[in-house]
């Protein structure tokens, strides 16, 4: 079984425009709401690739009972908390030339919900994946990530970790069997500005050299790069093709990645289909189904560098 913790998830409403102009009145022409949150986004495309998964988390009001609905609604298991005050945080997602994002903060969590989110950890079993992803809502310490880490540490159970800045950093004492930042992400976790594939290499390498087992980097469009446990460095190209919708590509590179690790264990494969579960993705509407991963991951190739 696959978990995912899901801190901070949303409701997110994405909405087409013809025109954008502030301090006027705009209509949209297409529109769509979507349970949202890194670790939700993992569990929607762990189930499209046939894969058993179970979203945990935390919501709050009338739209954490929503994200709950919509999640239940494509087949995904969900066992998330509810706060008792506020409300899950709703995501604006304008498409209209660049695309704009107005994301709200989401309700204050505390020490109650946290213990309630550890009991549920202790129901996972050696063998399980459990992915911490995304950001974390007010009342709660950059140190959650690492505190989960060590909490579980000794049980058997991979940890992988997507997360930006300390919430990332902070963990890889620990040991997480997965950390996937973006080049972007790396960039500013070591304080410096990439520019190409062998920075990347470089400083991919020094999470590793902090403790993370093995490091996974998405490059867009340029295709994803492994640093494996045993020091591999491993590249694939992204597969060609008109990208529709980019957001959450990421999380389905994560599932993707998974999804390919735990049927052979072998990090060449897991990348293959990492990189074509995010580029059907971005590709499509919503997450992509088994069999179009399928057929782009026929399309990479996978070098060693």
């Amino acid at each position: 079984m696959i978990y995912t913790v899901t801190l901070n998830p949303s409701l997110d409403y994405n909405v087409r425009v013809g025109s954008l102009k502030t301090g006027l009145v705009n209509r949209t022409e297409e529109e769509v709401m979507l349970p949202g949150g890194k670790g939700i986004n993992v569990s929607l495309e762990l189930h499209n690739l046939g894969v058993e998964t179970t979203a945990l988390g935390i919501v709050a009001g009338f739209t954490g009972e929503e994200i709950i609905r919509l999640v239940k609604k494509r087949g995904v298991r969900a066992d998330f908390i509810y706060a008792g005050h506020g409300f899950s945080r709703i995501n604006l997602k304008i498409h209209h030339g660049e695309d704009t994002e107005i994301n709200g903060r989401g309700p204050m969590v505390g020490k109650e919900e946290l213990a309630a989110l550890y009991w549920r950890l202790d129901m996972i079993e050696e063998g399980d994946v459990l992915v911490l992803s995304g950001s974390v809502p007010a009342g709660l310490s950059e140190s959650v990530y690492m505190d989960i880490v060590k909490y579980m540490e000794g049980k058997g159970v991979r940890i992988v970790v997507d997360a930006t800045k300390n919430l990332l950093s902070m963990a890889l004492s620990h040991h997480p069997f997965l950390i996937k930042p973006n080049h972007h992400e790396l960039g500013e976790i070591m304080g410096v500005s990439i520019e190409s594939r062998d920075e990347i290499v470089k400083y991919a390498d020094r999470l590793r050299e902090q403790g993370a087992r093995n490091v996974l980097v998405s490059m867009a469009g340029a295709g994803a790069l492994l640093i494996s446990e045993d020091g591999e460095k491993l590249f694939g190209a992204a597969p060609k093709g008109e990208v529709v919708n980019a957001v959450g590509a990421g999380d389905a590179m994560v599932a993707g990645f998974l999804a390919g690790y735990l049927e052979k264990e072998d990090y060449a494969m897991a990348l293959r289909t990492g990189i074509a579960a995010g580029s059907a993705t971005a590709f499509e509407t919503e997450f992509a189904g088994l069999e179009k991963v399928r057929e782009l991951a026929e399309q990479i190739e996978i070098v060693r560098l």
